[in-house]
């Protein structure tokens, strides 16, 4: 039973304390050289693929639109560096699919200065012409999401949104690049929450910030307005903490029913990486063509966070911190619910928070021997959702997902990946979750 939220400290209950590895918070950001061939995916966001707009042996600059957005619910493209268009068609991706892309081949003596910008008054704009200026920046969500910004932040007439959580908890093992933005670039944020306040119609924010990173809150602290319409609040470390109906709990104590949004319950929930991004590009009329990624690991010589441009190959990225050759498993994203790859040829995205690299000695040995459930109820106890891990995968090994859905609310399952870390007998569960999803939507499409 929850306990009520006036005699708790700021969390959830469940969950696990993970080794965290956040020794890069401490680093401050760098930026990463440019690599002589960018590859540039047209779906780089949920939604419609961006349209090309150029072809093959056009010059493009940096900042200029190189595919527009196909609808609403799509986003445009921007060219992360000058150079020229070398090919279009379709290139290896992070989810192993082929997709459309544009090769740029970088122009290795320019500045790579941002070349294309239309500086606009935001505070003058209409929600109609904000909502549209926020499409302009391709921004999506950077937290790793990758939902468009200006969807997201789209709130229906008869819905009412009464506070803007915004998420700075990072919980991820490994993962730093949100908290050196909230040190480095907190006035960036403050802006930015203003601008999603302000389209939203929220009429105060939160932000949460896991308390092991106490200058990232000092700092935001020092720059919040007088007002007290945007707070900061100290949450504690805990993962998964900033899952988005898990922080919104913490925060104000609000459960989200089954199937709903956020928005149920008058909140909307941002990225501190996302609104970073858009305080900063807005005011100056710029589209997204870098980001602040994390680069970690054991067999990563130089970890920090770094500037990254869109569609730099991973293998050059690697190469630059000294682990190309030693890696032998990488994952995108943190180590709870990143995808590792197959290749080194796909390229960094909007989504991409972080990059981590494990040689062949430093990867746990155990995890691939999958054993009997022993009913230790260990899954059970650490599930933020209240779920019943243990009975989902036993069901999933006898293939029953009709069942996993209707009488075990499967589809609450976020994938957090809290169950399979703490089962002794390493039992693949998000897997098996995953597949039995997968399966459920195509049988519902026939």
């Amino acid at each position: 039973m929850r306990l009520p939220f006036f005699n708790r400290t700021a969390t959830f209950e469940h969950g696990i304390h993970p080794a965290y590895h956040k020794e890069t918070g401490s680093l401050p950001i760098r930026r990463l050289p440019f690599a002589p061939r960018l590859i540039v995916p047209l779906s780089q966001h949920i939604g419609k693929p961006a349209v090309c707009c150029v072809s093959v042996g056009q010059e493009v600059l940096r900042g200029q639109v190189i595919a527009t957005a196909d609808g609403f619910v799509s986003l445009p493209v921007h060219a992360p560096a000058t150079g020229v268009v070398e090919a279009i068609g379709f290139m290896p991706s992070a989810s192993g699919k082929m997709v459309d892309s544009i090769t740029i081949r970088v122009y290795q003596a320019d500045p790579q200065s941002v070349m294309v910008s239309a500086p606009r008054d935001v505070e003058s704009l209409d929600k109609k012409a904000l909502l549209a200026a926020i499409q302009d920046t391709g921004i999506s969500g950077l937290g790793g999401a990758t939902f468009p910004a200006h969807v997201k932040l789209s709130v229906p007439p008869d819905v009412t949104i009464d506070t803007l959580v915004v998420n700075g908890a990072e919980c991820e093992p490994f993962l730093t690049c949100d908290h050196r933005i909230m040190v480095e670039r907190t006035q960036d944020l403050i802006r930015g929450i203003g601008y999603a306040m302000k389209v939203s119609g929220a009429p105060r924010a939160i932000i949460g910030v896991e308390d092991n990173k106490p200058d990232a809150i000092a700092a935001i602290q020092a720059a919040l307005p007088a007002d007290s319409t945007i707070q900061v609040k100290a949450i504690e470390t805990k993962y998964p903490q900033g899952a988005e109906e898990t922080l919104i709990y913490a925060l104000l104590g609000r459960e989200v029913p089954a199937g709903q949004r956020p928005a149920a319950v008058g909140v909307l929930v941002n990225n501190v990486m996302t609104l970073a991004y858009l305080g900063r590009l807005l005011p100056a009329g710029e589209g997204l063509v870098e980001r602040v990624l994390t680069v970690a690991g054991p067999a990563v010589e130089k970890p920090g966070n770094y500037i990254v441009p869109i569609g730099t190959p991973l293998r050059f990225l690697l190469e630059q911190v000294g682990a190309a050759s030693s890696a032998k498993e990488i994952i995108l994203g943190g180590p709870m619910m990143g995808m590792t790859i197959s290749s080194l040829d796909v390229p960094v995205t909007k989504g991409t928070s972080g990059v981590l690299a494990f040689g062949k000695s430093q990867l746990p040995q155990e995890e691939a021997r999958v054993y009997a459930c022993i009913k230790c109820g260990e899954c059970v106890n650490v599930c933020p959702k209240f779920l019943n891990p243990s009975q989902l995968g036993l069901l999933a090994a006898k293939r029953e997902y009709a069942e996993m859905a209707e009488r075990y609310n499967l589809d609450r399952c976020f994938e957090c990946g809290c169950c399979s870390y703490v089962c002794p007998s390493h039992i693949p569960l998000v897997q098996q979750f995953r597949i039995a999803k997968a399966i459920n939507r195509e049988k519902a499409k026939s």
